[in-house]
């Protein structure tokens, strides 16, 4: 069944379906590149590893109360006499947990030398939250920019801080960047909405070489199909995160003109 928007369907934002919706999309750019990219250059997906404390976990508690008791004349002179307690009751605590977190992405390399031309990124919500994840991310960011690699990265996700780019605070749903190392510090910026079809980009390569067209509205409606996400989907409910309420009443409008809500 395919997507009721005809662009980013702001649904598969939401975190119990945006990992694997990462994952396949990931899988799907790499497929739909290879074919126009061979015998030059190949698709490798690579992962970035680090390690995050769970940002909604609370602090180790730790009760600020001691127990004791003083001693009578008596009871020093019987301290020999064992006195029973009352026993202590435990407080019940959530202990922040380390977790190791993969995220995926995509190397265009070149087959005779294999030295990465292009970085595709699809940005995952620990990267646009304060954090390990965020840093880890930045880290990699800088080293791309301050490099001979092109970069593209593609956020779909509404929610948390977008990437920085200087000069010009564009405010926008979602956003792809096509950094190209011989042009930099300029860039291409394509903002757009859920509203509209996400837009299609070529993909930098060496100077010369064809550069092919990511249709990324294709793939995301095709991750959106062969993963059946129309049956994990309740259209009834509010999406995660929410909507504004102009736009809350516009997808609404969507949903019941098909027949889904």
């Amino acid at each position: 069944m395919p997507s009721p928007f005809p662009g980013m369907n702001p649904y598969l934002e939401n975190p119990e379906l945006w990992p694997e919706v990462h994952s396949r999309l990931i899988v799907a750019i790499a497929d739909a590149l290879a074919p126009h990219l061979r015998p030059k250059y190949r698709v490798a997906i690579e992962k970035r590893v680090y390690q995050v404390t769970d940002e909604n976990s609370v602090l180790v508690g730790i009760p600020d109360v001691s127990v004791g008791r003083s001693l009578t004349k008596t009871e020093t002179e019987l301290s020999n006499i064992a006195v029973a307690r009352p026993p202590v009751k435990p407080v019940t605590v959530n202990v922040p947990m380390p977790e190791e977190v993969r995220e995926a992405y995509l190397e265009v390399r070149e087959v005779g030398t294999g030295e990465v031309v292009t970085v595709i990124e699809v940005l995952s919500p620990k990267n646009k939250r304060s954090g390990e994840g965020r840093n880890a991310y930045e880290r990699k960011r800088q080293q791309v920019l301050g490099s001979v690699t092109h970069l593209v990265e593609i956020d779909l996700l509404r929610g948390g801080k977008p990437m920085p780019i200087l000069g010009n605070q564009i405010q926008a749903s979602y956003r792809i960047l096509v950094s190209r190392s011989n042009s930099r510090p300029k860039a291409e910026l394509y903002p757009f909405s859920w509203q509209e079809p996400i837009p299609s980009f070529l993909l930098p390569l060496r100077k010369g070489d064809i550069e092919p067209l990511l249709d990324l509205q294709v793939l995301i409606h095709g991750v959106y199909d062969r993963a059946g996400l129309d049956l994990a989907i309740d259209y009834t409910c509010e999406p995660v995160p929410p909507l504004s309420e102009a736009d809350g009443i516009w997808v609404d409008a969507l949903l019941r003109e098909q027949g889904l809500k």
